[in-house]
């Protein structure tokens, strides 16, 4: 694992995608060995910015740093070895098995040709267990739910071995008690094995419960950053997205929750009030 406080740094960077303005001048540091989540609007720059950290999207200027070296210090394949990423919708054939697309994982630490190793058989076999995957290993992709889909995914990543985990929406497309599960996998990774995980949620709840640390985008600009209940907070909420919501906390639990209000239910506090 990483011994740096700051997993990684954007400095001034201004980006584009699809030649229109993603970043603007961002300035962010993120701290090491925590969940956190970049959330903010469609289009506000979360994946963007993620990208840019990964070293897959150049920015227009800017500094990028992770791990303590700047991105363009680091060897594709060394890179890999320090930050897997899962993107939004990665693809594979529906005949695939579940352990192939694991053993994917390994291509950071083998070479093109190079026989598969004891190391490599342990690392995926570590992989699936994590992810509950290992009684069926032996299945296509074809023949799996959403959610497990997205497990057999994420068991690739963690076979790569890396300190530093970035997942692109990995809840896209599932339903809460498959993204739960998924999140849930996150935080013993992080609390068991010190994984330090950068993932972009849109699920403000999702985020409230699960993330140590936001960054909140808002039109390629940060909104606001750091420990979670500091940034999500009701202003910065109806300022970032453009509703109204209440933050309340629930007996037993021990994150507040995200409501949010419609225009009729506002009048109503507000008429109340």
């Amino acid at each position: 694992m990483s011994k740096v406080e700051t997993l990684a740094t954007l400095s001034e960077v201004t980006a584009t995608y699809n030649d229109a303005p993603a970043l603007h001048k961002v300035d962010l540091d993120l701290p090491e060995g925590k969940i956190i989540a970049f959330c903010g609007p469609n289009g506000s720059g979360k994946s963007t910015a993620l990208r840019v950290l990964r070293g897959l999207h150049s920015p227009v200027q800017g500094a990028v740093s992770v791990a303590g070296r700047h991105v363009s210090e680091w060897n594709p394949r060394d890179l890999a070895r320090e930050v897997a990423m899962l993107s939004q919708s990665p693809q594979a054939p529906e005949d695939m098995t579940v352990y192939d697309l694991a053993l994917l994982g390994r291509y950071s630490h083998r070479g093109r040709f190079a026989a598969l190793t004891d190391t490599d058989r342990n690392a995926v076999d570590r992989a699936l267990a994590a992810t509950n995957m290992t009684g069926i290993a032996t299945r296509t992709l074809g023949q799996l739910s959403g959610g497990q889909i997205q497990r057999a995914w994420i068991a690739m990543v963690l076979a790569q071995e890396a300190p530093h985990i970035f997942l692109d929406e990995p809840t896209n497309h599932l339903d809460i008690a498959h993204a739960l599960d998924i999140l849930d996998l996150v935080t013993r990774l992080n609390r068991e094995n010190g994984h330090g995980f950068v993932i972009v949620l849109h699920d403000l709840n999702l985020a409230m419960r699960y993330a140590d640390h936001v960054v909140l985008f808002d039109d390629g600009r940060i909104a606001g950053e750091g420990p979670t209940q500091d940034v999500l907070r009701e202003e910065a909420i109806r300022t970032v997205f453009e509703i109204d919501c209440r933050i309340i906390t629930l007996p037993d639990i021990d994150r507040p929750v995200i409501v949010p209000l419609k225009r009729c239910e506002l009048s109503a506090i507000c008429a109340a009030e």
